[in-house]
């Protein structure tokens, strides 16, 4: 039989400014054991996803795990995969379980987009290493002497293609043409995400924040970046990537910011032995990629039908739509590729479309552009809305979609555990 792992009351990215990546995990770890009253030596294995690294908590996972008390017998790893980090840390912990090798898995994601390391140039890189080297004084003088101030050019951490050395947000500009998206749309959509996110936490839907006192500044207790503005302040607004003609501006495109999300995952057996009450099953998903130049942000588009199919789903069948809002103009025209049969036929090798997901289903407690994109860990914030939402709503299926760097992307189906 086809298996299924549980998600339990999940902790969305948390918001704020903090100093360590494992500091950031820790915290989401001590909420996910607060929230499940799991015991930690019941945890099997624990995989974080995260994008920046940082090289003394290169393997996050586990120093975050040691942090938050786990045993040290309970091994982790940590994942990179770009935007869907966290997914990849949550599917593997999925696969984990499918092979027998665990029962339960934590799994989650962190971002510090506040402090990434900032490294020296190279050349002043392999002076420092070469110095380090050095036996004598003399040599060590030597080495020294040769420093010129532009080795001390620090190479400051961009979000652009390795492959293609061009930024996302140029990406989504050319995208966003090339799909005929207009400003206007991209910021009608964007205002739509900062106002369905304003309402839902209004209304109380987005109470999985953990409290965080931040040094010298105010405790952090729910999304601090949602802000809606009107459509005229956002149309004065000058383009950020592509000058002075482009269309992505900073009010359309997601924020970066610092978070981290954890989740309990359980085989069926596992969790009803334990007594638990499951929230959602993970049921299927899948991977993609494409050109990591003109169709770096269509990972969703080509995910979606792959995924139905897989789970032998229709896209009338979805109750919730979760997709990741990197920029506005990515959502529309994905949105657009969706629910085009020339798209589909000349570039996914498909008969026909898969369609575009109803608005009315789709991001209604808001969106990446409205919470924040803390890299590692949106995926699995994802997942846990997309839960509450269903259980909230009273769907029962939910398709999550994301695109990643590198030309990748990720769709997965939740369903809600009968009630």
């Amino acid at each position: 039989e086809q298996l299924r792992c549980f998600i339990f009351p999940g902790l969305p990215p948390l918001s704020g400014w903090l100093k360590q990546w494992g500091l950031c995990c820790c915290w989401g770890f001590q909420g996910l054991l607060t929230r499940t009253s799991v015991p930690r030596d019941v945890v099997d294995y624990i995989v974080y996803g995260t994008v920046i690294q940082e090289v003394k908590t290169s393997n996050v996972a586990r120093e975050a795990a040691l942090g938050a008390g786990f045993s040290d017998k309970t091994p982790a790893h940590t994942v990179t995969m770009a935007c869907i980090s966290s997914n990849q840390a949550m599917t593997t912990g999925v696969g984990m379980i499918a092979a027998g090798q665990c029962d339960v898995v934590v799994a989650g994601g962190v971002e510090l987009m506040s402090d990434v390391p900032i490294r020296h140039s190279r050349k002043m890189r392999k002076t420092m290493l070469t110095l380090n080297r050095a036996k004598t004084l003399g040599q060590k003088l030597s080495l020294i002497s040769k420093i010129r101030p532009d080795y001390f050019t620090p190479e400051l951490p961009a979000v652009a293609e390795f492959s293609t050395s061009e930024t996302m947000g140029h990406s989504a500009d050319r995208l966003a043409a090339a799909f005929g998206v207009s400003r206007l749309e991209q910021d009608e959509y964007a205002l739509r995400s900062h106002s369905l996110a304003k309402k839902a936490q209004d209304e109380g839907l987005l109470q999985d924040v953990v409290p965080f006192k931040v040094p010298g500044k105010d405790t952090v207790t729910k999304d601090n970046g949602i802000r809606p503005s009107s459509l005229e302040q956002m149309g004065k607004l000058k383009p950020a990537f592509v000058k002075p003609y482009g269309t992505v501006t900073a009010a359309n495109s997601s924020f970066l910011t610092d978070g981290a999300s954890a989740m309990l995952i359980m085989s069926e057996e596992k969790a009803l032995a334990m007594g638990y009450k499951p929230k959602a099953y993970l049921r299927d998903f899948v991977y993609v990629s494409q050109d990591p130049k003109d169709q770096l942000l269509l990972g969703p588009t080509y995910a979606t039908p792959k995924v139905l199919e897989k789970a032998g789903l229709t896209l009338g069948d979805i109750d919730v739509f979760e997709f990741h809002e990197a920029f506005a103009g990515q959502i529309l025209a994905n949105l657009k590729a969706m629910d085009s049969d020339w798209f589909a036929q000349n570039y996914m090798g498909r008969k026909s479309k898969v369609g575009a997901p109803p608005l009315d289903k789709f991001n209604t407690w808001g969106g990446s552009l409205s919470l924040g994109h803390p890299f590692g860990a949106t995926g699995c914030r994802l997942v846990i809305t997309a839960a509450h939402r269903l259980k909230k709503e009273g769907g029962q299926y939910g398709l999550v979609a994301a695109c990643a760097a590198g030309g990748q992307g990720h769709a997965m189906i939740v369903e809600l555990y009968p009630q």
